[in-house]
């Protein structure tokens, strides 16, 4: 059988269980044993899908998966998050959208002890949305900011999405999470940019009101109350896997460990919340392994049958540039990300994107960070991107899904020109890592 009819199978298989309602991870289960059984030779081969997803997931380097849901739960449960949005309200004083500069600047922090962007979604959009529209914020900048900070969570390690690109890509985490902080912090500033351009412009859209001034040393024990504390645990996050002095499942212990110290001398720590932030691990836990395990039988699909080495060879042999390649491919995730969830996405076309980028000699990390930020920007667009669901759900009564669509499209131009520095520019996300 030609390699291409066996790809069409593959994926017109997965595509046609999806459309009829059956979950990803069952799909992809399904047609596994399909292909396992007809091309590996009957019963040898479902042996071998069962011996696939037995060797998947008892690997140590998925072990920061857990940990890093839990330490972003524990956050969210504790309240902790909230106490970390007055201290940076302290200290941004007049500033045109101060309210839209709190939720970025809360959305990067918060980001990066989450690594979740529906987390942060929904606290922020919960705490500041109903505060910004009491002072006059119009819809373009309550939520437009949020659901932008909230796709930090994707690019300021600890990222789960970095952690599972990397387990099932078969790429560092550590070096994954390590050369995104360049691209999130640029994402940042043109996030603050933005708002304070068009605020300028445009001072109808958050209109300024008296707040109460606070002194140096004010802000300075605020500071050092409730923001060095997180700081603590970032390092014990992300500056141990940096100056090597862990690697990233030591990392996500160690930040867990010290979110967990910092909940206890706070005094919101208790078994109740634990428990509940336990129960939440394992269930979003069990559904990320199962992703990881499918996803791996899928890949050796792909491998076993020749559709990894002819797909690679097929491109190399194309008479255009290889850049023409990449940019195809940030076409197709961000066309893909509008109209289908992320674990999805990366379980089809990691297989058979990584493969054919080694063969045109790019960088997999590179490629991994331009991915991670495809898949962003897929979370926030139109129409059925998570986030603006998640954003509808914690914002005041009366906001439409078009309110949050029309709110996320200048966020995402921001997105796009991260993106196009990014494919210009690569040593913006290979510099870091080469540090390590």
């Amino acid at each position: 059988m030609e390699w291409q009819i066996q790809l069409l199978i593959l994926l017109a298989g997965l595509l046609g269980l999806m459309a009829t309602g059956m979950t990803v991870v069952f799909s992809f289960l399904t047609v596994n044993a399909f292909a396992m059984f007809c091309w590996w030779g009957g019963a040898a081969g479902l042996e071998m899908l069962i011996l696939s997803i037995q060797k998947s997931i008892t690997h140590f380097r998925l072990l920061p998966i857990p940990l890093f849901i839990l330490l972003g739960t524990l956050m969210f449960e504790t309240g902790m998050g909230e106490n970390m949005i007055d201290a940076l309200d302290k200290w941004l004083g007049r500033l045109p959208g101060r309210l839209g500069l709190l939720a970025v600047f809360a959305g990067a922090l918060f980001g990066s002890l989450s690594g979740s962007s529906m987390s942060s979604v929904a606290m922020l959009g919960s705490l500041l949305t109903p505060e910004m529209e009491k002072r006059g914020y119009k819809k373009p900048m309550s939520l437009g900011p949020i659901l932008g900070s909230g796709g930090l969570s994707v690019m300021i390690p600890p990222s789960n999405l970095g952690v599972l690109l990397g387990a099932i890509g078969g790429i560092s985490i550590g070096s994954i999470l390590i050369a995104i902080i360049i691209p999130g912090l640029l994402m940042t500033l043109f996030y603050a940019s933005y708002i304070i351009l068009v605020c300028v412009l445009k001072p109808q859209l958050a209109p300024r009101y008296e707040i109460v001034s606070y002194s140096l040393r004010e802000k300075l024990l605020y500071a050092v109350k409730d923001l060095l504390p997180l700081g603590v645990i970032i390092f014990l996050v992300t500056g141990v896997i940096f100056f090597g002095i862990a690697s990233p499942t030591e990392a996500a212990a160690t930040g867990t460990m010290g979110c967990i110290v910092l909940a206890l001398l706070k005094g919101k720590f208790s078994w109740k919340i634990f428990i509940k932030s336990l129960y939440r691990t394992v269930n979003i836990s069990v559904m990320v392994l199962f992703i990881i395990c499918t996803s791996e039988a899928y890949s050796q699909n792909l491998a076993y049958s020749g559709i990894t080495r002819e797909l690679a060879q097929f491109v190399i042999n194309l008479e255009v540039p290889s850049m023409i390649v990449i940019i195809g491919m940030v076409v197709v995730l961000i066309g893909l990300g509008m109209i289908m969830a992320v674990p999805p996405i990366m379980m089809i076309t990691l297989p058979i994107f990584l493969p054919v980028v080694s063969a045109l000699g790019y960088n997999e990390v590179w490629f991994a960070v331009v991915f991670l930020l495809c898949m962003e920007m897929s979370q926030t667009s139109p129409p059925f991107g998570l986030t603006l669901f998640v954003m509808k759900g914690v914002s005041p009564s009366g906001t439409t899904l078009e309110d949050c669509w029309k709110a996320a499209i200048p966020f995402l131009g921001c997105d796009l020109v991260v993106l196009i520095l990014l494919l210009v520019f690569p040593i913006i996300a290979i510099w870091l890592p080469g540090l390590m």
